[in-house]
Protein backbone atom coordinates (compact mmCIF):
# COMPACT_ATOMS: atom_id res chain seq x y z
CA UNK A 1 0.00 0.00 0.00
CA UNK A 2 1.16 3.40 -0.68
CA UNK A 3 1.78 5.96 1.55
CA UNK A 4 -0.72 8.82 2.07
CA UNK A 5 0.38 11.94 1.75
CA UNK A 6 -2.06 14.49 3.59
CA UNK A 7 -0.63 17.88 2.37
CA UNK A 8 0.00 19.04 -1.32
CA UNK A 9 1.80 22.27 0.03
CA UNK A 10 2.17 21.84 3.86
CA UNK A 11 3.30 25.24 4.21
CA UNK A 12 0.11 26.96 2.71
CA UNK A 13 -2.20 24.28 4.04
CA UNK A 14 -2.93 23.41 0.90
CA UNK A 15 -4.40 19.75 0.90
CA UNK A 16 -4.21 17.23 -1.90
CA UNK A 17 -6.71 17.80 -4.06
CA UNK A 18 -7.13 13.57 -4.90
CA UNK A 19 -6.81 12.63 -1.01
CA UNK A 20 -10.54 12.48 -0.78
CA UNK A 21 -11.18 11.06 -4.20
CA UNK A 22 -8.40 8.65 -6.12
CA UNK A 23 -6.57 8.14 -3.10
CA UNK A 24 -9.36 7.54 -0.32
CA UNK A 25 -11.19 4.98 -3.13
CA UNK A 26 -7.57 3.06 -3.76
CA UNK A 27 -7.47 2.70 0.03
CA UNK A 28 -11.42 2.02 0.91
CA UNK A 29 -10.88 -1.10 -2.45
CA UNK A 30 -7.41 -2.36 -0.53
CA UNK A 31 -8.93 -2.47 2.57
CA UNK A 32 -12.42 -4.04 1.66
CA UNK A 33 -10.45 -6.75 -0.44
CA UNK A 34 -8.75 -7.48 2.90
CA UNK A 35 -11.95 -8.02 4.14
CA UNK A 36 -12.63 -10.77 1.31
CA UNK A 37 -9.62 -12.45 1.53
CA UNK A 38 -8.95 -12.68 5.60
CA UNK A 39 -11.16 -13.97 7.65
CA UNK A 40 -13.12 -12.04 10.35
CA UNK A 41 -10.34 -9.03 9.41
CA UNK A 42 -11.53 -4.92 8.71
CA UNK A 43 -14.98 -5.64 10.43
CA UNK A 44 -17.24 -2.56 10.28
CA UNK A 45 -17.12 -2.89 14.62
CA UNK A 46 -13.36 -2.62 14.44
CA UNK A 47 -13.15 0.41 11.92
CA UNK A 48 -15.67 2.10 14.01
CA UNK A 49 -13.79 1.64 17.61
CA UNK A 50 -10.75 3.36 15.54
CA UNK A 51 -12.96 6.08 13.83
CA UNK A 52 -14.70 6.35 17.31
CA UNK A 53 -11.10 6.98 18.99
CA UNK A 54 -10.44 9.58 16.62
CA UNK A 55 -13.45 11.31 16.98
CA UNK A 56 -13.43 11.32 20.48
CA UNK A 57 -9.78 12.68 20.52
CA UNK A 58 -10.97 15.44 17.83
CA UNK A 59 -13.62 16.38 20.20
CA UNK A 60 -11.57 16.67 23.35
CA UNK A 61 -8.72 18.84 21.24
CA UNK A 62 -11.72 21.32 20.38
CA UNK A 63 -12.86 22.08 24.34
CA UNK A 64 -11.27 24.95 26.10
CA UNK A 65 -9.40 26.67 23.25
CA UNK A 66 -7.74 29.30 25.41
CA UNK A 67 -5.96 26.23 26.34
CA UNK A 68 -5.46 24.54 22.73
CA UNK A 69 -1.60 24.27 23.26
CA UNK A 70 -1.41 22.79 26.58
CA UNK A 71 -4.40 20.63 26.15
CA UNK A 72 -2.65 19.32 22.74
CA UNK A 73 0.45 18.47 24.66
CA UNK A 74 -1.14 16.02 26.56
CA UNK A 75 -3.77 14.76 23.46
CA UNK A 76 -0.82 13.70 21.23
CA UNK A 77 0.72 10.92 22.77
CA UNK A 78 -2.76 9.58 23.25
CA UNK A 79 -3.53 10.18 19.23
CA UNK A 80 0.08 7.82 18.98
CA UNK A 81 -1.55 5.78 21.22
CA UNK A 82 -3.86 4.29 18.11
CA UNK A 83 -1.02 2.55 16.75
CA UNK A 84 -0.32 0.78 19.14
CA UNK A 85 -4.02 -0.19 19.76
CA UNK A 86 -4.06 -1.09 16.05
CA UNK A 87 -1.12 -3.02 15.92
CA UNK A 88 -2.22 -5.08 19.32
CA UNK A 89 -5.89 -5.27 16.79
CA UNK A 90 -3.88 -6.92 13.92
CA UNK A 91 -1.57 -9.30 15.95
CA UNK A 92 -4.95 -10.45 17.65
CA UNK A 93 -6.44 -12.88 15.27
CA UNK A 94 -5.73 -10.31 12.65
CA UNK A 95 -9.31 -8.39 13.65
CA UNK A 96 -7.62 -5.57 11.00
CA UNK A 97 -5.27 -6.05 7.94
CA UNK A 98 -1.77 -5.45 7.76
CA UNK A 99 -3.04 -2.79 5.16
CA UNK A 100 -5.42 -0.96 7.51
CA UNK A 101 -2.37 -1.03 9.98
CA UNK A 102 -0.16 0.52 7.82
CA UNK A 103 -2.88 3.71 7.20
CA UNK A 104 -3.39 4.07 10.34
CA UNK A 105 0.18 4.22 11.27
CA UNK A 106 1.49 6.13 8.24
CA UNK A 107 -1.47 8.81 9.17
CA UNK A 108 -0.32 9.13 12.48
CA UNK A 109 3.19 9.47 11.85
CA UNK A 110 2.16 12.68 9.76
CA UNK A 111 0.28 14.13 13.10
CA UNK A 112 3.39 16.52 14.11
CA UNK A 113 1.95 19.28 16.63
CA UNK A 114 -0.95 21.98 17.69
CA UNK A 115 -0.78 24.33 14.68
CA UNK A 116 -0.04 27.94 15.67
CA UNK A 117 -3.52 28.99 13.41
CA UNK A 118 -6.46 26.46 12.67
CA UNK A 119 -7.01 25.39 9.01
CA UNK A 120 -10.17 26.73 7.58
CA UNK A 121 -10.64 23.85 5.40
CA UNK A 122 -11.94 20.49 5.55
CA UNK A 123 -14.16 20.78 8.64
CA UNK A 124 -11.63 23.08 10.86
CA UNK A 125 -9.00 19.93 11.08
CA UNK A 126 -7.22 21.02 13.97
CA UNK A 127 -4.21 18.10 13.36
CA UNK A 128 -1.29 19.09 12.00
CA UNK A 129 -0.15 16.88 9.20
CA UNK A 130 3.65 17.19 7.95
Amino acid sequence: MEKIIFWKDREKQLVDPQLFSKTAETLAKEIAKDSKNIKNSNKRTQIRKFYDEIVRLTMLSKTHPQKEKEKWDQLLPLVHMITAKAAYANGRNKLISDNFLQFLRTSIEQIKKWPSHRCRRYGNEKWTYG
